[in-house]
């Protein structure tokens, strides 16, 4: 799984014109799950992207996380992630995981991620909907985060020759 995550002073979500999800500071996550993603990656990539500490302490240095300063998640979720952009101009996403299966595994991730950071922190976008994303990124800070669990094609080496 990979996680796309920006700190934001603010981050919306709007389906058909209307507001369907909002924060204030925080981090607004983009979420692609692959094929060969599991349950124990999206626990890990949610207590990576709880934990990693990208907000200021009173020094001035990214050192305090989500948990430490009480912010906001919301979650996007964003097949996308997982183009690939190798040959030609258009991208296949052949290596994300269909909708039937990456769907369950989100919600896990979100579900994970409310528990870590309390309840009513995440609010999340409509998953397969069309959906504009405002986002107001602070620093600006973006991060790509993966989790460390192996997929089955990198537990036994995919066709690509990357092992």
């Amino acid at each position: 799984m990979r996680a796309l995550l920006q700190r934001v002073l603010e981050g919306q979500v709007r389906v058909d014109g209307e507001i369907v999800a909002e924060i204030g500071h925080g981090y607004v996550i983009l979420v692609g799950v692959r094929n060969g993603d599991s349950e124990e990656s999206a626990r890990e990539l949610a207590e990576r992207c709880s934990n990693i500490r990208l907000f200021q302490d009173d020094e001035g240095k990214m050192n305090r996380s989500l948990r430490d300063t009480g912010g906001s998640a919301l979650v996007v979720s964003q097949f996308t992630l997982y183009a690939d952009t190798r040959r030609g101009n258009r991208p296949g996403f052949s290596d994300a995981a269909p909708p039937e299966v990456a769907q369950p595994l989100y919600e896990l991730f979100v579900r994970h991620l409310d528990s870590l950071v309390g309840p009513g922190k995440v609010v999340t976008g409509v998953f397969r909907a069309m959906m504009d994303v405002v986002i107001v990124n602070n620093g600006p800070v973006t991060i790509l985060l993966e989790d460390r669990a192996p997929s089955s094609s990198q537990a036994h080496g995919d066709r690509t020759g990357n092992e």
